[in-house]
């Protein structure tokens, strides 16, 4: 099998992934969890309780089958329509499908087929409509809460004023598991700016859990913050670039509030 694979492998592909994707993929998350481990090392925090959520957008198919042989077997997705693709060509395979960024409501129905997880709750007519589809189907889904915590408009989540009352509507949506908070920090060279969104994140999470018991962990930090955000306690970290290499497409394609590093000293600080 892992020769049929290789042989399968284009002159783009190896451009791109290598000659050896599993044992590259492999390497990577071994870095990575290296580098998660020492981040709660410097807050007295557990490397076990942190989450690494592979973040598999922009990378095909067929080279997520090596992805699959490393051992990886969660995968998070931005887009529907590329995770309904690629679960139709990956339905041989065990795999957790996430989805992680902002969803139509007429998308529903597509996400609750397959998604284990989703990460973008950000209004009521979505919890509604989720709830809707899920009570169809006679299943429950696990669901973060996405708050804005960088205030940028360009950028999708509750308001950070509008987060316990939409809590407290929760309960009318029993299909739905709320199991945390997840934001995008502002995407800035400045680690003390990135700091402040997940600072803010987890007060709310602790104010949020005294209402709803369920939502404990916070689902933040990506691959070019996720170091700051485990020692401000996150509990899933978003992770892809660091993984699986650079995307060719702009992060603004999947990140609303994306910017070139020339501008203003941000960077593209992306999952």
């Amino acid at each position: 099998m892992t020769e049929s694979m290789t042989s399968d492998l284009s002159a783009e592909d190896i451009a791109r992934f290598g000659d050896k994707p599993a044992e590259a993929f492999a390497a990577n998350m071994q870095a990575v969890k290296d580098r998660i481990a020492a981040a709660c090392l410097r807050c007295g925090r557990q490397s076990g309780d942190v989450r690494l959520l592979p973040v598999t957008k922009t990378v095909p198919a067929h080279i997520l089958r090596h992805a699959f042989a490393a051992g990886i077997t969660d995968f998070g997705e931005n887009k529907l329509q590329e995770a309904r693709n690629k679960q139709e060509v990956l339905a041989d395979l065990a795999i957790r499908w996430n989805i992680i960024g902002h969803l139509q409501t007429n998308k529903v129905k597509y996400l609750v087929r397959f998604a284990s997880e989703f990460h973008a709750l950000d209004s009521l007519r979505l919890a509604k409509e989720l709830n809707s589809r899920l009570d169809a189907q006679g299943r429950d889904l696990d669901v973060f809460l996405q708050v804005n915590t960088s205030g940028e408009s360009s950028k999708y989540g509750l308001h950070p004023e509008d987060l316990l009352s939409f809590v407290e509507r929760l309960p009318d949506y029993p299909r739905l598991k709320p199991r945390g908070l997840m934001t995008l920090a502002i995407f800035s060279a400045d680690t003390e700016r990135v700091r402040v969104c997940f600072r803010l994140l987890r007060d709310l999470r602790d104010r949020a859990a005294a209402v709803h018991p369920g939502l404990t962990q916070l689902s933040m930090g990506m691959s070019g913050d996720y170091e700051v955000a485990v020692e401000e306690g996150a509990d899933v970290v978003r992770v892809g670039q660091a993984i699986f290499g650079p995307r060719p497409t702009p992060d603004a394609f999947y990140w609303p509030g994306a910017i070139p590093s020339s501008i203003n000293g941000d960077v593209e600080n992306s999952s």
